[in-house]
């Protein structure tokens, strides 16, 4: 969801992913070209092998072929948790950055399971072992952005809320309590300069809100902290008009944990 300069990395990008693809229908093969090609396929012990730093379009690549929903990003660290959390926030970079920018919030059982430049479809694959897996007991589910800017291609509106809506199910299947947060204000995406946001981020929002209020999830709208009346972020409170600074976290907060008091008071 960064504003990555992938023009740059294009000619890598290309070799790679034609190489990805060089692969014989019903076989798997190394290509000369693929700096992960030693990795496991299949189903193993250990789908997550280290690798040192790559470009972030060769990344990009290996995670859109082989990791879509980046299960390996937080399998060691929801390994490694000795305690039920009470929430699990659940996102894109927005949610990613908030622990680094406000790191005394994410205490108390809050826990942070953002990934940078996800989409609800990735989201949604990575649902079950991020936060079902957890046993929390409520989960701050805020995506969208990236679905709207098209991080990883085309997709009906219907599609992008019937993802929200079947995480929302899944979590209040398994006794977990739905925060559904609206998507943040952006009058433009830095690495998606031919979308116009602010009508489908509102579109989007209103569905969010009828369907948080027909189920009896907890909605919790930023925007009345965070947008100016046209629907960009307000001045000081993006890095870039997509993504909070400290200031815009600090106006975020004491929202979502009205939120997490209304959910788990219920």
């Amino acid at each position: 969801m960064k504003d990555h300069p992938l023009t740059r990395f294009l000619p890598t990008l290309a070799l790679f992913s034609a190489a990805m693809c060089a692969v014989p229908a019903g076989a798997q093969v190394a290509a000369p070209a693929d700096p992960f090609a030693g990795d496991p396929t299949g189903i193993v012990a250990d789908p997550c092998p280290s690798h040192g730093k790559v470009d972030w379009a060769v990344q990009h690549a290996y995670d859109q072929a082989r990791d879509f929903g980046q299960l390996c990003r937080y399998r060691a660290a929801n390994a490694a948790l000795t305690e039920r959390p009470r929430v699990v926030f659940a996102g894109d970079s927005i949610t990613d950055n908030w622990i680094n920018l406000d790191p005394s919030f994410f205490t108390h059982g809050l826990v942070d399971r953002g990934i940078s430049g996800q989409t609800t479809p990735q989201l949604l694959v990575r649902f079950r072992q991020d936060v079902i897996d957890l046993h929390p007991r409520a989960v701050h589910i805020m995506i969208g952005t990236n679905d709207i800017a098209g991080n990883t291609g085309a997709a009906a509106m219907e599609t992008v809320e019937g993802n929200i809506a079947s995480m929302a199910d899944l979590a209040r299947a398994h006794g977990i309590r739905v925060i559904l947060a609206s998507v943040p204000p952006a009058g433009a995406f830095p690495w998606a300069k031919d979308k116009q946001p602010v009508p489908q981020i509102a579109a989007l929002n209103r569905w969010i809100a009828a369907y948080a209020r027909s189920n009896g999830f907890t909605y919790v709208d930023y925007h009345p902290v965070l947008a100016t009346p046209d629907g960009a972020m307000k001045p000081g409170l993006a890095s870039d008009g997509v993504h909070p600074t400290a200031a815009g976290y600090a106006a975020m907060r004491p929202l979502a944990e009205a939120a997490i008091e209304k959910a788990l008071g219920r």
